[in-house]
């Protein structure tokens, strides 16, 4: 009963929504649910059933009595325990849960069900070492790999496009970072990261462009994420919930992500090739990030501007000879390809996803 592990099946999810608004993620092209508020309940599970959407919740009493519903596919522990943690209101913040805690926690709730993974989702220390929020643990790194010894899937949030620090704000690439530590930590568990897509609590309104929440998730699937949870809450100007609802043009932009990637997710859930790309930029300050697939007679090459630049890549591809035209998928156009090397330019914080057919039989 864990999330489907089918190969056209990519994790897409929502963070802590309302079931009764399930149909409309669904529409949106999101497969999944994390966390319910004061949940699962029987009202809770019975709306996600009827609209088709499964879920990771806490294990409470009602979740055991659903043992055998296939709409819970997985349990998840509180949220960011990495954190200093509230003392109640007004009593200030005493340190984080410690990880032998976490560890514990994921060995009850996998003896009282064992056939379910377990979610851990951890805050922005994982990409960014000087966060306050961790209060005496901050600039402890080595937290890290301690916590996730209490998960079957890891997960961390970094929201740098509506970030109030100097540090983070505007920098994407932190989300890249978390994934690809996250990744190293996890040691062969499976590792999920959040994406912002709203104000979230910025006080200057800021929040990411519909491209920018493209380049965080491909930064994420690049390096090495295997399931996204979006984070659509807002607190400013006023709280709206379910703000990405409520936002046409980023519903739009995000749907669109969604749509691609749920058709790209059997070459997404297909082996990497390691060391199959290299790539030459032309702005030594705008690196790209590639990952190559292979898959139905074609290799796929995913491409991402790591800053904030322009530059043009140079991307050498082994094992390709001859020529054959590289789509650049979702974008009407295509690239020469001459012997695996293909040539793009790259505005500031885009996305490439080139497929080039590989000539015989397959």
């Amino acid at each position: 009963m864990a999330p489907p592990s089918r190969a056209d099946f990519f994790p897409i999810a929502v963070w802590l929504q309302n079931p009764a608004k399930a149909e409309r993620y669904r529409a949106a092209g999101f497969n999944l649910y994390v966390g319910l508020w004061r949940g699962p309940t029987e009202e809770q599970l019975q709306q996600l059933q009827q609209a088709g959407m499964q879920v990771i919740c806490s294990q409470n009493a009602v979740g055991l009595r659903h043992r055998n519903n296939p709409t819970i596919v997985g349990w998840m522990h509180g949220d960011e325990p990495d954190n200093a943690q509230s003392l109640g209101a007004g009593k200030g913040y005493g340190p984080p849960i410690l990880p032998e805690k976490i560890v514990a926690s994921y060995h009850r709730i996998r003896a009282a069900d064992p056939n379910r993974p377990v979610l851990l989702n951890l805050g922005q220390g994982v990409a960014w070492d000087d966060y306050i929020g961790r209060g005496v643990r901050r600039n402890h790194p080595e937290d890290y790999p301690e916590y996730v010894k209490g998960c079957d899937i890891a997960s961390f949030d970094i929201y740098p496009a509506a970030h109030s620090s100097v540090q983070v704000a505007g920098n994407l690439w932190y989300v890249a970072r978390g994934v690809e530590r996250l990744t190293q930590w996890a040691e062969g568990r499976s590792v999920w990261n959040c994406i912002e897509c709203t104000r979230i609590q910025n006080k200057e309104l800021r929040k990411a462009t519909p491209k920018q929440v493209r380049c965080e998730v491909w930064m994420s699937l690049i390096h090495g994420s295997t399931g996204l949870i979006y984070f659509v809450h807002e607190w400013q100007p006023k709280f709206d919930e379910s703000a990405l609802l409520s936002d046409p043009e980023m519903l739009a932009a995000v749907s669109q992500i969604n749509r691609q990637i749920g058709e790209l997710a059997p070459v997404l859930n297909s082996p990497t090739l390691s060391d199959a790309v290299t790539v030459a930029s032309s702005n030594a300050s705008v690196p790209i990030a590639t990952m190559a697939k292979r898959h139905g007679g074609a290799v796929y090459l995913f491409a991402v501007a790591m800053r904030d630049g322009r530059t043009r890549a140079r991307f050498s591809i082994q094992g390709l000879s001859g020529r054959a035209p590289a789509e650049v998928l979702g974008e009407d156009r295509t690239c020469a390809s001459t012997d695996g090397v293909v040539e793009d330019d790259f505005a500031s914080w885009d996305a490439h996803l080139y497929r080039i057919v590989i000539p015989g039989p397959r």
